[in-house]
């Protein structure tokens, strides 16, 4: 495995970052901190506590969530859409390096960029809302596997788009709506039986009810499946990324 191939391309799109720091950082930091404003101070200051956590406070990993999982598959999308728009993607292909090592620099790159973002995220909530990390470690394994099996699924995505709106067409029309329905802003467990069982269809639910628990203890559903949830879905991706690069698809002309 060559060290240097992957680091080129990861310190291409960490570069990218800083071309576009408006648009890959600021904005999410900012959109974000416009729910804490809304919901957390204006919202939650008149709303009841949640099993014993403040409203503004629990709204925090799932709004980590929202922007963490958007990030991920846009950064990572975006990154290898581009070369295979501007045709560069067959001088990569052709270089003598794995498809292992692409992965790893690019996804590497949109996993990282997230995970920052995440954090800043985090920092950032503390301007408007005290809350504690029970289980700090969890915590920031589970904001990284996150980023990182989202930043694959991101990767599939950009390989299999023909178009920049089919870039746009997954994040906005699937993954927002599951994160506001995955129990972002309200436990599962306020809902009606019917919808607490529909609800447990939603793959999202599972990644935040992991990352709240590792916050504040708390979690609609069982810590040791959602890790297993997170982590079928990371081989999945895995395996579906292994067959892109193996039959060539959308990647070779």
């Amino acid at each position: 495995m060559s060290i240097y191939s992957i680091r080129a391309i990861y310190l291409f799109e960490m570069a990218r970052t800083g071309r576009t720091l408006m648009q890959s950082i600021v904005a999410p930091v900012l959109s974000t901190s416009l729910y804490f404003i809304v919901f957390g101070s204006a919202i939650g200051s008149r709303m009841v506590e949640i099993d014993g956590v403040s409203y503004g406070a629990f709204i925090i990993p799932g709004l980590t969530m929202l922007s963490l999982l958007n990030q991920s598959v846009s950064n990572a999308s975006f990154g290898i859409y581009m070369p295979k728009f501007s045709g560069t993607i067959y001088e990569i292909l052709s270089a003598p390096i794995s498809y292992v090592e692409i992965l790893l620099g690019y996804v590497g790159a949109a996993a990282t960029k997230a995970t920052v973002l995440g954090i800043l995220i985090l920092i950032t909530a503390r301007f408007f809302v005290d809350y504690e990390i029970a289980h700090p470690f969890w915590m920031v394994g589970f904001l990284v596997l996150t980023a990182v099996t989202f930043s694959l699924f991101g990767f599939i995505l950009g390989v299999w788009a023909d178009g920049f709106e089919k870039l746009q067409l997954v994040p906005m029309m699937i993954i927002t709506p599951l994160t506001f329905l995955g129990g972002s802003f309200y436990s599962i467990d306020m809902l009606p039986e019917f919808w607490q069982k529909v609800t447990l269809l939603n793959p999202v639910v599972y990644l935040i009810s992991a990352f709240r628990w590792s916050f504040y203890g708390l979690a609609d559903v069982s810590v040791a499946l959602s890790a297993a949830m997170i982590l079928g879905f990371l081989g999945a991706c895995l395996l579906v990324v292994r067959w892109m690069f193996k039959s060539g698809y959308r990647l070779r002309a």
